[in-house]
């Protein structure tokens, strides 16, 4: 064999034990015995130590500077290959194995604090997941700037620096076009009580309605709805409220754009680091562009509400353009995965200063919720009710996802380039939409972004697929053109 036949071989052995990982992870967020909780840090802390072990191996470097690329998958493998050797090399492994141990053992406890709306029982766990992270990036960017070291595990090729500047882009335009919403009349809201079986069921015909194999993966429900895995064992959660089957539905829309995109990367590529989305920016344009720009337009709304129709009976909403309206309503509220397209990243922009700062140690862990609190009144004009509609809302923190956080936003922007593009490509989108037919859309997105996965750079991916490069015009022209023609502005 080869020096890259031996490199392929080996990393694809470290990719399965990283899967295995995950799998322990989304056994956690599901199943898990909430008693199992200690016991399951030693064995992620464990797991991650091989993990690290593998990822630095001496071997790597060697095969690296040994193999011949045949072709432009070939070389693309070695760049992202050289890249996670790079960075693995910096952090120690006793240090990569105390994140594994305490990150595992914070979300339990991030969980039960949430429930209990005790920030306090939280915070000591948060500042030593917080002071292990800054170590780890100190380690990452030796001598550079610590944040931006960090959003290139989640984003590659991109610094915080650049992100801040999107977003001074984006933030005048939502602010603007927030308040001149929200001075119209709201919405008709949903009432009444929406059976949590029929819910699950409905949600269901919505995944495999977005093309979502449940042949190659499953439904289950968790606090935190999210997606796992890769290639043939891509797994999704959600979430039902008694009285918001939105939340149900949407969220199992948005996952299923995560999990469309890992079941659609070419199976060639499996077990690979061409094997998984190439970013969260891009992972999240998937799941972002499925849920706002294709499940919430006016097309596909009035199928939904056929569907809602069948399954609950008379919920209060009588016509398709009532209901188109109601899904889209922009209106007060605290919680991220809830918040209307139009607010959505004024909550993205509140969480991603606000780690910065906890990163850069011009904010304190105890200062933590007077300061979430202060800026969501300034942003939003309302006071937080209480920590589980705020600093414990999400769980990224507690299992030390500093960095993650901007890519939802990125993920927007990008979404808005592929929208632009996808319906210039597909005329007929709203025809096919209107009868509950997604295929041209997701057709066109797998073709044109999810079978890559990570062959090309983010930046590189969106452009290659919209023509153009990545920025958030057509995203704000997107929101003004259809929130304006909602709301009569």
């Amino acid at each position: 064999m080869s020096a890259y036949d031996d490199l392929m071989a080996f990393q694809r052995e470290t990719s399965a034990l990283g899967e295995i990982a995950g799998r322990l992870g989304w056994d956690q967020e599901t199943v898990m015995p909430r008693g199992a909780a200690s016991q399951r840090a030693e064995e992620m802390a464990a797991i991650e130590a091989v993990l690290h072990a593998r990822r630095s191996d001496p071997r790597v470097i060697e095969w690296l500077e040994q193999a011949d690329p045949q072709d432009q998958v070939d070389q693309a493998q070695l760049r992202e290959i050289r890249r996670s050797y790079e960075r693995t090399v910096k952090v120690p492994a006793d240090l990569a194995t105390a994140i594994a141990r305490v990150t595992s053992a914070a979300q339990g406890t991030w969980a039960q604090a949430r429930a209990d709306e005790d920030v306090a029982a939280f915070l000591p766990v948060l500042g030593e997941v917080v002071a292990l992270k800054r170590e780890e990036g100190a380690a990452l960017a030796q001598g550079g700037n610590i944040y931006d070291a960090m959003v290139e595990d989640y984003e590659p090729y991109t610094t915080g620096t650049q992100i801040a500047e999107i977003f001074d882009q984006m933030r005048p335009h939502l602010v603007a076009l927030r308040a001149a919403v929200l001075d119209k009349s709201a919405p008709q809201a949903l009432t009444g009580s929406f059976d949590e079986l029929k819910q699950m069921q409905l949600s269901e015909k919505l995944a495999t309605t977005f093309g979502y194999d449940l042949n190659t993966g499953r439904i289950d429900k968790a606090v935190h709805p999210f997606s796992s895995g890769s290639g043939s064992d891509v797994r999704i959660t959600t979430r039902t409220s008694e009285t918001d089957p939105f939340n149900c539905f949407y969220s199992t829309i948005h996952e299923v754009g995560h999990a469309a995109y890992e079941q659609g990367i070419d199976l060639a590529y499996a077990l690979t680091p061409l094997g998984r989305g190439v970013s969260m920016g891009v992972h999240e344009s998937q799941s972002r562009i499925y849920e706002n720009q294709l499940g919430r337009s006016r097309a596909f709304t009035g199928w939904l509400f056929g569907q809602m129709k069948d399954a609950f009976g008379d919920f209060g909403i009588t016509d398709a353009d009532t209901f188109y309206a109601t899904v889209n309503g922009v209106h007060n509220g605290y919680i991220r995965t809830e918040a209307d397209e139009v607010q959505y990243n004024l909550h993205i922009m509140l969480r991603f200063d606000l780690e910065r700062a906890l990163m850069a140690g011009d904010l304190q862990v105890d200062d933590l919720e007077a300061a979430w609190n202060d800026r969501f009144k300034a942003d939003f004009g309302y006071a937080v009710d209480k920590p589980s509609n705020g600093c414990l809302q999400d769980v990224h923190w507690s299992v030390g996802l500093f960095g993650y956080f901007p890519t939802y936003s990125l993920g927007n922007v990008y979404a808005g380039c592929l929208y632009q593009a996808l319906r210039n490509a597909v005329p007929e989108l709203d025809a096919q939409l209107a009868a509950g037919d997604t295929s041209g859309a997701t057709g066109w997105l797998h073709e044109n972004v999810q079978q890559h996965g990570g062959l090309y750079a983010p930046r590189e991916t969106i452009q290659r697929a919209s023509g153009m490069e990545p920025g958030p015009d057509p995203l704000l022209g997107y929101l003004e053109q259809k929130f304006g023609g909602l709301y009569g502005l």
